[in-house]
């Protein structure tokens, strides 16, 4: 399965040409185009053949689409429509059991058959966003399909929050236990991380965001949906290496190597002990600083 860079994916509703050419020609990792909440029953089928365009039309971009749940009368024509060559993932709102996987799978493959794309060409990204969602979130991402699927989940926070008859808030206590499940899962299962739930309290605080977002890195998660250009900037940063800590990393494996080579395998650096799980994080910390590097 590719890997994906997501440190960002912006939000632009479906039926709004305009707004999903402005979110292309930002610096989002991922642009998420919405056929679900954003797009008023009258126009979900209308707009469909505008958003296919603009996936053939951008085949250098990641383009995700949040479909329509399952069980909705508008999944199969979502599905008919956007699926085509050039279609990076769908969103799938709503989910909260395994068999939503292997439905939504199969799905996928007869539209992959179809189009001539290659079955699994389409990644999936599940969107969690209940009560039951999280709790059965491990046995979401623990599902194995062939060819592989799921790349990672999405935290969906509205829904959550108004399905516990809970208030969101800025500091964001009422949603560490549904961020750190994800997260577990997810890594638990070898999925890439998650990505955390978009900051809508109020859009103008970005302080409150940087905040946000920074909670949600500290517990696992790889990048934050976004819902306005502005949030875009922000959270790339908070979710890439600074210089300091990617000039650190390359530090810590070259001072390593040299160690390894020598017979040990564990040192000190800077008064600091460095052994095997910490030259992991290293390198992890230098891929992801060459793909950012890349992507510019």
């Amino acid at each position: 399965m590719q890997t994906v860079l997501i440190r960002t994916a912006l939000f632009v509703p479906g039926n709004r040409k305009d707004r999903i050419e402005k979110a292309l020609n930002t610096e989002a990792d991922a642009i998420i185009i919405d056929l679900e909440d954003a797009v008023p029953s009258s126009q979900k089928e209308a707009c469909r053949s505008d958003v296919r365009e603009k996936i053939e039309s951008h085949p250098d971009r990641t383009i995700l689409v949040r479909v329509n749940p399952l069980g909705s009368p508008f999944l199969g024509g979502d599905l008919e429509q956007v699926v085509v060559r050039g279609l990076s993932g769908i969103v799938l709102p709503k989910v909260e059991k395994a068999g939503h996987i292997i439905e939504i799978h199969e799905l996928l493959c007869r539209e992959e058959e179809k189009k001539k794309i290659g079955e699994g060409a389409v990644l999936l990204f599940p969107l969690i966003e209940s009560a039951i969602g999280v709790q059965h979130v491990y046995d979401i991402v623990s599902v194995k399909t062939s060819p592989p699927r799921t790349y990672t989940v999405m935290f969906g926070a509205a829904d959550y929050t108004l399905d516990m008859g809970l208030e969101m808030t800025s500091e964001g206590n009422e949603l560490f236990y549904a961020r750190s499940r994800i997260c577990l899962a997810c890594r638990a299962a070898g999925l890439a991380p998650p990505i955390d739930t978009p900051f809508m309290i109020d859009i103008k605080d970005t302080e409150a965001l940087v905040a946000d977002a920074r909670r949600a890195k500290d517990l696992g998660f790889q990048g934050k949906m976004t819902i306005h250009p502005a949030q875009v900037d922000p959270c790339n940063r908070i979710f890439s290496p600074s210089p300091e800590e990617t000039a650190r990393a390359e530090k810590i494996v070259r001072a390593f190597e040299e160690a390894e080579s020598a017979g040990l395998g564990a040192i000190q650096l800077d008064g600091k002990f460095i052994d095997y799980p910490v030259v992991k994080r290293a390198r992890e910390v230098m891929a992801l600083a060459s793909a950012i590097k890349e992507k510019k």
